[in-house]
């Protein structure tokens, strides 16, 4: 792999993504010299013990030496190719959205300290400039700004892009601006004016006789109801002939977990909602009928999950140059999802007649934002000032004040939940609940977080039968997004706290009303899918009823309440699990090496600070018995596999898969839904499996053959399964280990396969494909797309083959892809966890203390156990915030007035959080070969029902609404 040059890009610098609208897309990675934690080249793999675990994460010395690192580090003149001069930009934000905008007022600048240009939405949208529909109308919103003579969608809707070439009078200006009430006019009082509400689905299942048979009816089996709305009033089918009746568009692919398939399903055959509102109206009546048998509990709750901001440290930013010269967009921002900022980008500028743009080159940092990056609206307010700027880069960067107004945050919900039981049994009957999420004025993923929750609502139990409808709202609230937790946060928390109150109505212990509930291996799910493999809950639940917290709990409480005259000891427990994939997960990446050894990577992973890019390396190393000397992470192209993309119901998908090696469902993942670990580190696996068996195999089959009489492996039956990776190289079946230095050059000295490229794709199930494998034969292999480079000695006939990209590429013989509808199965692919959470509550000033807490988690074969520790306690950390601390107000005294900042938004510290006294168990995988888990979103769910569930053993208290804050305590002990 070619290195980077430290004074200008090379062509592998930028990774081609293809074209959208006429505009060419790059992608680039900043070179090596700029140390960026991403970076193209060569690599130190001192990181990398002989034994294969990492001392240390890849990334470390860069981070902890101060090195640039995030995009928010970088200026222009960091960056080979762009000027040494660039402008900087800052937004005037409407803190009003109930009067008309009617303009801006500058006076308070003076002469000196007026902008060089000023953008109003007038001067945008005369040149064809709007906000980008690359993710379906309104998914940015209507505007860039907000033009004169409307009021504000949302509270902190940018009104104007205020531009300076210095930076002095920049930060002069901006100071004088931060809290000027008059610098943004209004007009006539309209009331709010958000857009039209999102969306509403509802997902009805009636089961079979037993939990294994299949139901009567399930949204994988049939189909899901798509609601309409009256207003703010949710309208199900059957629809009357109504003018107000809006009914939104269900939008292909908005990165939910398949809710978009089940909900089509439902507008191309009318039988289907019919057959939904009928299961749903069986439930209804099943409940009544409960509420006047004794031998039934009905439970029904309200909970409220409350606004949070994200609090990455990184706050948003981009820097944006338009080269007119080239005709070149370059753009630098923090992002999970660059393939998403290029399509975005080019879908704003295609038609505009101010700049033409006919490149795109994008170039992203490590970036760490709990979700906040992924798909955020930000990087276009730079994108369009860097238009106007005269050929100057422009810098837009958040300070903790426009963050809280500008950025995204997690979704509050409104929850309305029933469970019914047998009192007998203390078996659940019926889940039915109302999930309403508020995603403020900006559509973005709202309608998925909301349908992920309703999904994830069920937590770890089996319900015979469950009525799940979800609502996305349109708000003047500040825009919430693909935040950590994405909607199962917020449902099963109070799913957790209902069970325990059922367990204490019923007189049945909180973890023993859960064994008897939990979800069993080949059980359905709400949706009438099945989960992968083995839940382990059963497992999980007995360690936690033998932990000496729960079972002394009450011995402990007596002492402790005795003891501690004003103070209430308590302990809590709950137990979820969290989802990780999204039901369209691909994941691609090339690995070769030359007859030195020299062992490269590219890959489409990118760093959002989990630590992916280290347990990649970890991947390859734990099959080759190396890691990478050379790595690319974030790359978008890969011109080995030139492969191309396009929607398709299951009869295209057929036609395809039949038809065209080169299609397949997906090309590029994003950095989300905790996929690195399992998803995208299937490909790596696929990869480095693919060279141990048709390459190092029988490379080191070839060496210990000899010598005479067939050499010292002629007298054993060596195999391919006994084959093992240790300190010293590739070993096993009784043989010498061979360095892979070794195994390199006599690899390509046979011209056996030396480098190879795979493509793999999972709805849920993971496609497969025949491939003809020159010098192997035909294989069926979990993967869809496969090129080859082959070894120095190789015939030349073979080398020959290798026209696209210095590869061959080797069209499938067939492809098998899971069934389109598949996707409305999910999510099938879980990680449990739990917690047990030990606390006093001061009946005096209502605040809770965290003494200690415990958690267990089932994370498969961990790759770096450090990095899963480190998700963790983050996490965590997160979940005490969230339950005890963090809340945004939703409306004109919340962050988008632009005057919140951490001196009003209170965070857990380590004080908080019990960092010296919290412990984890990790169960240990099932067998060698049990894959790794994704769970950076579950480390924080578990314990925010524990805390609300410990409150209650402390004080005799239910706490349904988050966050449980010191002045609730104190009315409820009123």
């Amino acid at each position: 792999m070619s290195r980077s040059n430290q004074n200008s890009f090379s062509r592998r610098d930028f990774i081609k993504l293809g074209t959208a609208g006429g505009i060419t897309l790059l992608l680039g990675r900043l070179p090596t010299a700029q140390a960026l934690e991403v970076n193209s080249g060569p690599s130190t793999t001192e990181w990398i013990g002989r034994n294969g675990k990492p001392k240390f994460r890849w990334d470390a010395i860069r981070k902890v030496t101060g090195q640039k690192n995030f995009s928010f580090d970088y200026r222009s003149w960091d960056l080979p190719g762009w000027p040494k001069e660039q402008g900087y930009a800052f937004m005037l934000k409407a803190s009003d959205a109930e009067h008309r905008f009617e303009g801006i007022d500058l006076s308070v600048l003076g002469d000196t300290l007026q902008p060089d240009t000023l953008l109003m939405q007038k001067d945008l949208a005369s040149k064809g400039l709007e906000a980008p529909t690359s993710m379906g109308s309104g998914f940015y919103g209507k505007h860039i700004l907000l033009p004169v003579g409307e009021t504000a969608p949302l509270l902190g809707h940018p009104v104007a892009i205020l531009f300076y070439k210095d930076f002095d009078r920049f930060e002069q200006a901006k100071r004088k601006l931060s809290f000027e009430k008059n610098a943004v006019k209004y007009g006539e009082f309209t009331g709010p004016k958000p857009p039209a509400n999102y969306g509403a689905g509802r997902f009805v299942r009636i089961g079979g006789k037993s939990p294994y048979d299949p139901p009567l009816f399930a949204p994988f089996q049939n189909g899901s109801i798509k609601g309409g709305f009256h207003g703010n009033e949710v309208i199900w089918p059957p629809f009357e002939p109504d003018p107000e009746l809006f009914i939104p568009e269900v939008i292909k692919r908005k990165r939910g977990s398949g809710f978009e398939d089940s909900l089509h399903a439902s507008t191309l055959d009318p039988s289907i909602p019919a057959q939904a509102m009928d299961a749903a109206m069986v439930i209804a009546d099943e409940i009544e009928k409960a509420r006047s048998n004794p031998d039934k509990i009905v439970l029904e709750r309200h909970g409220f999950s409350q606004s949070i901001d994200p609090c990455a440290m990184e706050p948003d930013n981009c820097t944006a140059w338009y080269d007119a010269s080239t005709r070149s967009l370059h753009i630098i921002t923090a992002t999970q999802s660059p393939a998403g900022v290029a399509s975005a980008a080019a879908a704003m500028v295609k038609d505009n007649t101010q700049a033409p743009v006919e490149r795109i080159i994008l170039l992203t940092g490590s970036t760490v934002g709990y979700g906040s990056k992924d798909y955020s609206v930000f990087p276009y307010y730079a994108i369009a000032a860097c238009l106007y700027s005269a050929g100057m880069p422009v810098r837009v960067a958040n300070n903790r004040y426009e963050q809280f107004q500008l950025g995204m945050k997690r979704h509050s919900f409104d929850m309305n939940v029933t469970i019914t039981a047998d009192r007998k049994t203390g078996k659940f009957d019926i889940l039915k609940g109302l999930y309403t999420c508020n995603g403020g004025g900006r559509e973005n993923l709202s309608v998925a977080v909301s349908h992920v929750g309703a999904r994830g609502a069920q937590s770890i139990y089996y319900f015979p039968k469950s009525d799940l409808a979800t609502v996305a709202m349109a708000s003047r609230a500040v825009e919430a997004g693909s935040m950590r937790g994405f909607g199962s946060l917020q449902t099963m928390s109070i799913t957790e706290i209902m069970v325990d109150e059922i367990a204490n109505e019923l007189k049945i212990d909180p973890i023993e009303l859960r064994r008897r509930n939990a979800l069993l291996e080949g059980v359905q799910n709400t949706q009438g899918g099945v989960q992968a493999g083995d839940p382990r809950l059963l497992e999980m639940l007995d360690l936690a009823a033998k932990h000496p917290l729960w079972s002394n709990r009450d011995k402990t409480k007596a002492e402790f309440d005795a003891a501690n005259p004003g103070k209430r000891y308590g302990v809590g427990f709950a137990q979820v699990q969290q989802v990780y994939g999204s039901s369209g997960d691909p994941s691609i990446l090339v690995l070769e090496f030359d007859s030195n050894g020299k062992l490269s990577m590219r890959h489409c992973a990118q760093e959002i600070g989990t630590g992916a890019t280290t347990a990649q390396q970890v991947m390859v190393w734990q099959a080759l018995g190396k890691a990478p000397d050379d790595v690319e992470f974030g790359v978008t192209e890969f011109p080995e596999l030139p492969l191309k993309s396009a929607w398709a119901d299951q009869k295209l998908q057929d036609e395809f898969s039949k038809n065209d090696p080169y299609w397949v469902p997906s090309i590029i993942p994003d950095m989300s839904s905790s996929a690195s670990v399992y998803y995208i580190g299937f490909a790596t696996r696929q990869a480095a499996r693919f060279l141990l068996e048709f390459t190092l195999w029988p490379a080191a089959r070839a060496i210990w053959s000899q010598g005479a009489g067939g050499g010292p492996i002629s007298s054993f039956n060596v195999e391919f399964s006994d084959l093992r990776i240790g300190p010293d190289g590739l070993g096993g079946g009784g043989m010498k280990p061979i360095p892979f230095e070794v195994l390199a050059r006599k690899a390509h000295e046979m011209g056996l396969i030396t480098g190879v490229a795979v493509h793999t794709f999972s709805r849920w199930e993971w496609a497969r494909a025949e491939f003809d494998i020159p010098g192997v034969g035909v294989r069926n292999l979990p993967i869809d797309a496969l090129a080859l480079r082959y070894g120095d000695g190789a015939p030349e006939p073979l080398k020959k083959r290798m026209t696209t990209a210095g590869y061959d590429f080797i069209k499938r013989i067939s492809a098998t892809y899971p069934p389109a509808k598949r996707s409305s199965a999910g999510p099938t692919t879980y990680t449990p966890a739990a917690c047990l959470v030990e606390l006093n509550v001061n009946t005096f000033d209502g605040r809770v203390q965290i003494m200690r807490h415990h958690s267990l988690m089932d994370p498969g074969t961990m790759i770096v156990p450090e990095l899963v520790s480190g998700q963790l306690q983050g996490g965590t950390a997160m979940g005490i915030g969230h339950a005890l601390m963090e809340e945004l107000p939703l409306y004109e005294d919340g962050p988008g007035n632009g005057t919140w900042n951490f001196n009003r938004y209170t965070l857990p510290r380590a004080k908080d959080v019990a960092v010296w006294t919290q412990t984890a168990d990790y169960l240990p995988p099932l067998s060698e070969t049990s894959p790794p888990k994704g769970l950076a979103e579950l480390g924080m769910i578990p314990i925010v029902a524990a805390i609300s569930n410990a409150i209650t053993h402390a004080i005799d208290k239910r706490f349904y609404e988050f966050p449980i804050t010191p002045d609730k305590i104190k009315e409820a002990l009123v």
